[in-house]
């Protein structure tokens, strides 16, 4: 059945409410439904942070939020309206039934897919808006300060994953305790600082730009794909993520 896309979010509450949305209609089994879990608690503690002043440009990091956010929206809308997502995306999209997946697979896919093809983009579209650039202070340590969120959120998924592993309790787990252990936020993020770097300066040098998305979105997408490989029947646990 297909679904007429929704109108852009424009604020972080406006972000939550759609989160919150897609988690009430997802079978919380569902690949994209793991990953919506996870970065709900993200965008939830962005808010808290930007209603306490953790950040030194309030409205940057409020606008780049949900500019970034409306990019996985995007393929959500695409999916539900039976389009191609973005090849960065399509991994996790691919996947999403797939039983034999365990959720933190999931939930990594995506951050794969959105850190490292939607980051870039989003700080680059955020910047033009508000005519700043990314070298200009304080965008990139307010960047920075996002990682301890993220770390905070990365920790709590590992831990239910850990807690899983050793309720399995077998020599099988091992594949997927690899493939879970090569996925950094921080570092993804470190990736995606660098490729929003190459892109800004390239934003009015066409060619070079889209070869540079090209490479950036092929890399998410071979990663995405790693991380969704199938290694072990994960355990009954639906609401984990």
């Amino acid at each position: 059945m297909t679904q007429s896309r929704t109108r852009s979010a424009q604020s972080v509450e406006e972000v939550v409410e759609r989160m919150r949305a897609i988690r009430a209609r997802q079978d919380p089994r569902d690949g994209v439904a793991c990953f919506n879990r996870m970065y709900l608690r993200v965008t939830e503690l962005v808010g808290e942070r930007l209603r306490a002043g953790f950040f030194q440009d309030q409205a940057f990091i409020e606008r780049l939020d949900v500019v970034f956010a409306n990019l996985y929206f995007d393929a959500v809308d695409a999916a539900e309206a039976g389009s191609p997502v973005n090849a960065s995306w399509q991994p996790l999209f691919d996947a999403r039934d797939d039983r034999v997946v365990w959720p933190v697979q999931f939930a990594f896919a995506g951050m794969n897919a959105h850190i490292n093809h939607d980051l870039p983009l989003a700080v680059v579209s955020t910047c033009i808006e508000r005519r700043t650039t990314p070298e200009t202070p304080p965008v990139h340590a307010d960047y920075l300060k996002v990682n301890e969120l993220l770390a905070q959120v990365e920790a709590e998924v590992r831990a239910s994953f850990e807690a899983q592993v050793i309720r399995a309790a077998t020599e099988a787990a091992e594949p997927l305790k690899h493939i879970v252990a090569s996925f950094s936020i921080a570092r993804a993020r470190d990736a995606a600082w660098a490729a929003t770097q190459t892109l800004w300066h390239q934003r009015n040098l066409r060619p070079l730009y889209d070869a540079t998305l090209a490479t950036v979105t092929a890399g998410a997408a071979l990663a995405g794909r790693l991380f969704v490989t199938p290694v072990l029947p994960p355990l009954d646990q639906p609401d984990g993520a």
